[in-house]
């Protein structure tokens, strides 16, 4: 079996040289830049081989349509959020640098909770997350970068088990973004993210307690020890990425409240449709949408894990 020790052999081999030889284009495009926002390349690069291995090995993620986010220029991508933990940025991330013919970094906006945690807080900046307010969105679009929000928020990802896929309606700040910078939508849909945490319900007591967004009871959390409670389960993931969306209304109508409030709700519909199309197409939880590829075995993956850390020991 896989272990932290494996994971941690490949993550401390030389980030940037190894990221220089794996994703040249990506460290083209960032090396020697300095980020007002805490970006950090070689922070970045120290994680990447644990996020590709949760997205290539784990996860298995399939994407569809990786060529509609633009390579270059501003944009919004705008997606349904689940989880527990956020890692279906983190999934869209390893897209962007492993498929995309022009690889970018997503800067996701996010809550100012994760921001009150201390550690939290500096690896997020440093691995290219920003605090979501809506000086800091304008000044990413103004940038130039692909911004990602969720707009359904810590709402999103801590629904329980029961409301998993049901989309909670999106704060419609997101359309009025758009039209004040714009700024295409890029629509996103993920399917798996909402099953590697079976959350059985919320017990709002502990989570004022604790101050924290929500408590979840999982199988594994709080019963058992770190870290085998945030383990996820190996759900197959599958995300679709819509053509971009120009909407085509003049800056000063990101003051129509019913006209934003309108698109917020067309939007959150198309991706809920297509939620439930790709849930319609999958046969379990852990098998792609298609079923057309065949699964590796926990042998080959660490094999392939193996080679890999040879690959960059030498």
């Amino acid at each position: 079996m896989l272990t932290w020790k494996d994971i941690e052999a490949l993550r401390n081999q030389d980030p940037m040289e190894n990221l220089a030889r794996r994703n040249p284009s990506y460290y083209a495009r960032y090396a020697g830049q300095e980020d007002e926002f805490g970006f950090s390349l070689e922070t970045y690069a120290k994680w990447l081989p644990v996020f590709s291995f949760l997205y290539e090995d784990y996860f298995k993620v399939k994407v569809h349509g990786i060529e509609n986010i633009p390579g270059q220029g501003r944009g919004l991508l705008i997606g349904n959020h689940s989880g527990l933990l956020p890692l279906d940025g983190g999934m869209i991330t390893m897209a962007m640098c492993h498929l995309h013919p022009e690889p970018r970094r997503v800067r996701y906006l996010v809550t100012d909770w994760f921001f009150s945690l201390p550690f939290v807080r500096d690896w997020m900046m440093e691995t290219g997350q920003v605090r979501a307010t809506l000086e800091n969105a304008q000044k990413l679009l103004a940038k130039g970068e692909l911004v990602g929000i969720y707009p359904e928020g810590l709402r999103g990802v801590g629904k329980t088990f029961r409301e998993r896929y049901r989309l909670i309606d999106f704060h419609p700040g997101f359309v009025q973004l758009a039209i004040a910078t714009q700024s295409p939508i890029i629509p996103v849909a993920t399917i798996g993210g909402d099953e590697i945490y079976p959350n059985f319900i919320n017990v709002k007591q502990l989570s004022q307690a604790f101050k924290m967004p929500f408590f979840p009871i999982t199988p594994f959390f709080p019963w058992l020890p770190f870290p085998i409670n945030v383990m996820p389960l190996p759900v197959k993931w599958f995300i679709d990425i819509d053509k971009p969306i120009d909407l085509g209304y003049p800056a000063e109508k990101a003051s129509d409240r019913q006209l934003v409030l309108r698109i917020a709700r067309e939007i959150q519909y198309d991706i809920q449709s297509k939620l439930n199309a790709l849930l319609r197409e999958r046969k379990s939880l852990f098998t792609e949408v298609d079923g057309d590829e065949p699964q590796a075995t926990p042998e080959e993956t660490k094999e392939k894990l193996e080679a890999l850390i040879h690959e960059v020991r030498n």
